[in-house]
């Protein structure tokens, strides 16, 4: 089973390069934030106890997290991989997402880490903004800020899969197509 954990700063081209990397391998992706307001959404037990987190201003605990992880990785027991999207953020998490896999007979394969000055992460998502409408990839200070906590406390995961092995940093600028052929290429290797 293929197990990708993809990584890198806001406007690195994550949800781009997800989309190829799902279509290459047939992976299911998974994403937090999207498993979270499908639970919230639909009501479910795990999404109302989120949601109590949530609207008290809490970070929602990581064993709901994983909780909601694992029932999405047993609703596709024929999956032949997963892309993991917004999660682990912490090193705690990856191992909470490692002795998870783990349990279902599974690991992580590898973490794909898309590396971009932050520069061009700058001008990327400034144009995103004039396209998508996302307003807080309109503001300098909020990308400062967004890039600045993706350092401080997202980026040392890196650490984390650097030390099993399993960490592949990726050049991340240059044409779409050259980019996923990178992946394509360190996936395969």
């Amino acid at each position: 089973m293929l197990n990708i954990v993809l990584f890198g700063p806001p406007g690195s081209g994550k949800g781009t390069q997800s989309e190829n990397l799902i279509a290459k391998y047939d992976l299911v992706h998974l994403s937090t934030g999207d498993i979270f307001r499908a639970n919230i959404g639909g009501g479910t037990e795990l999404g109302i106890l989120a949601k109590g987190y949530m609207d008290g201003g809490n970070l929602v605990p990581d064993e709901v997290t994983i909780k909601m992880l694992a029932s999405e990785v047993e609703k596709n027991p024929e999956a032949k991989g997963f892309i993991f999207d917004g999660f682990p953020r912490t090193s705690p998490q990856a191992q909470a997402l490692d002795d998870l896999l783990t349990s279902m007979g599974t690991s992580i394969t590898c973490m794909l880490s898309l590396e971009v000055s932050e520069d061009e992460l700058k001008t990327r998502l400034i144009k995103r903004a004039q396209t998508s409408g996302r307003m807080d990839d309109a503001d300098p200070e909020i990308i400062q800020n967004r890039i600045n906590v993706y350092n401080t406390e997202t980026a040392p995961v890196a650490d984390f899969y650097r030390a099993q092995d399993k960490f592949h940093g990726i050049v991340g600028t240059g044409s779409i197509e050259e980019i996923a052929d990178r992946l394509f290429a360190s996936v395969d290797a």
